[in-house]
């Protein structure tokens, strides 16, 4: 079957944004990442600012944040009217058009379609320290701790908004290894699968 939808789960510094990115590109279809942060914005009435530090990554603080983070008389928490907000910007997105959907959780979203390959990209750290050390300028020590804070704030997003592990690969079509496949493989697997 035709894959409509491709989603990119992965792992701070391993290229899943950037391989998402070509993979849109060479089948001609839209691309959606840190784009879309003004429509959850809208739809959440919160600030741009605030959801392109939230809408995807946990609160400093982790998994308790959540739970004790303070709820209206509906029960909901600003964190929760941001999930819903970026859910329902994802689900309209995945209607409208063949798109590639970088993080978010929209692998979760939309696991009720049958036109969806999720995909999980991973690395290695060395190549992952090397990446974020060229991008952004900082040291090993400082793109080892990017990697480890970024990963477990998406990690505890993740958990907590799904009934899912994030990067188990169960919860994926294809998870791969960009550090040992490149870039290149990776995009020629997933177009091959998407086939669309």
């Amino acid at each position: 079957m035709e894959k409509r939808i491709i989603t990119i789960s992965r792992e701070f510094g391993s290229g899943g944004r950037f391989i998402g990115e070509e993979v849109a590109k060479k089948l001609g279809i839209a691309y959606y990442d840190k784009d879309i942060i003004g429509q959850i914005a809208e739809q959440s009435g919160l600030s741009p600012e605030y959801i392109k530090e939230n809408a995807e990554l946990s609160p400093k603080k982790g998994l308790f944040a959540y739970a004790f983070a303070g709820r209206d008389i509906t029960g909901k928490s600003i964190e929760d009217m941001v999930y819903e907000a970026q859910r329902k910007v994802i689900l309209e997105l995945a209607g409208k058009e063949p798109c590639v959907i970088v993080g978010r959780n929209a692998d979760y979203i939309l696991k009720d379609r049958d036109d969806v390959l999720n995909v999980f990209i991973h690395g290695d750290m060395p190549e992952k320290v090397q990446r974020i050390c060229k991008l952004y300028n900082v040291t090993e020590t400082d793109a080892i701790n990017m990697i480890n804070d970024t990963d477990k704030r998406r990690r505890t997003n993740y958990n907590f908004y799904t009934e899912q592990k994030w990067g188990m690969a169960g919860n994926y079509t294809l998870s791969l290894n960009s550090s040992v496949l490149g870039y290149d493989m990776c995009h020629k697997i997933i177009m091959d699968c998407a086939k669309i």
